[in-house]
């Protein structure tokens, strides 16, 4: 079968690799959609496992069932997961799945930019759900990110009502600003360092857009700050936007070792909350199908490219570009 290796951000290469062959509790999954995800040209976070293949927001079919798997047979329509919790330590206990040591290190073999991944007992036991005939693959695929959105969303404790600003508005900031809406928010402010990608966030429900880099902070106070660009700028203008009683939730990650000085009185005084959220668990995975197969979240309309897999260095481009484009789908069989 064929695979994207990445080696690094301009260097990807499409090899021919083993197919991979169900075992004992596992099921082989042909992938009929794969999206780009922003974390996938993190260089800094993906090159030192390379070479690899990634890709890890990915639809298709049952290709092929393991021995002992119940519930599922050839041709079903399926999403999947690369992340699992373990769902006993005292970290899922308490609904902290996100820091469990289980689901930050269970993955698929050998990623989502391929034509076929294998998916593991424990991945199939609760990382799998089956698409509505409703969902096509391509809006299946964003199962796994808007999933994370629905997570940090919970975590941050948005209720109707608040107002929100968004920091970045690429396709996580786009998700945010579509799921607020959904949950009832009041003004929505988005930002972005691209005209292209503002415009997108007034198309899907920015009550308000500035220029990140002419971002006012002083005529907007928002109750909930959601961050997902990663630039200490963001921070900055983080701080200053939180109301009273607001909180801040930091999505974007930041390399390793990065540090910001924290205005402590500041935060003191307006009693802001700062929280952070990661990955989104099996009951969010669900969640996120309800909310794309009611229609309550428009995701099909945030692709603005489809690439065959042979192309997917130009996919790597325009995300590392990120001025004319959104959503990225890889279609391993075209």
């Amino acid at each position: 079968m064929l695979a994207a290796v990445y080696h690094s951000n301009r260097d990807i290469r499409l090899d021919e690799v083993p197919r991979p062959v169900a075992g004992r509790g596992e099921l082989l999954m042909k992938i009929e959609a794969s999206g780009i995800c922003g974390s996938d040209v993190m260089e800094w976070y993906r090159i030192k496992k390379a070479p690899i293949v990634l890709g890890h927001e990915v639809a298709g079919l049952v290709e092929q069932v393991g021995e002992g798997v119940t519930g599922f047979n050839p041709g079903d329509r399926i999403v999947a997961t690369h992340h699992v919790p373990c769902n006993t330590c005292r970290y899922c206990r308490t609904g902290r799945h996100s820091v469990c040591d289980t689901l930050r290190t269970t993955t698929f073999h050998p990623g989502g930019f391929a034509q076929y991944v294998r998916l593991p007992p424990i991945n199939v036991d609760r990382g799998v759900i089956k698409i509505p005939d409703s969902v096509s693959y391509e809006e299946a695929s964003f199962v796994e990110p808007l999933a994370c959105v629905v997570r940090a969303l919970r975590i941050s404790g948005l209720t109707p009502g608040m107002n929100v600003a968004v920091l970045g508005s690429g396709v996580s900031g786009i998700l945010m600003i579509q799921a607020a809406r959904a949950m009832g928010a009041g003004e929505i402010l988005a930002s972005d360092l691209y005209d292209y990608r503002l415009k997108q966030a007034e198309r899907f429900g920015a009550t308000r857009v500035q220029r990140a880099d002419r971002l006012d902070t002083t005529t907007f106070k928002a109750d909930q700050v959601l961050v997902c660009a990663a630039a200490a700028p963001a921070v900055t203008q983080s701080l200053e936007l939180v109301d009273r009683g607001g909180t801040i939730l930091y999505f974007a990650p930041m390399e390793p070792g990065s540090t910001y000085p924290m205005p402590m009185f500041d935060i003191w005084n307006k009693n802001a909350c700062i929280v952070h959220s990661y990955a989104g668990p099996p009951a969010d995975m669900a969640t996120a199908m309800d909310l794309i197969a009611a229609k309550r979240i428009d995701v099909a309309a945030m692709i603005t490219h489809r690439l065959p897999l042979k192309e997917i260095a130009k996919g790597f481009d325009l995300m590392l570009q990120g001025a004319d484009s959104l959503k990225i789908v890889i279609e391993p069989w075209q």
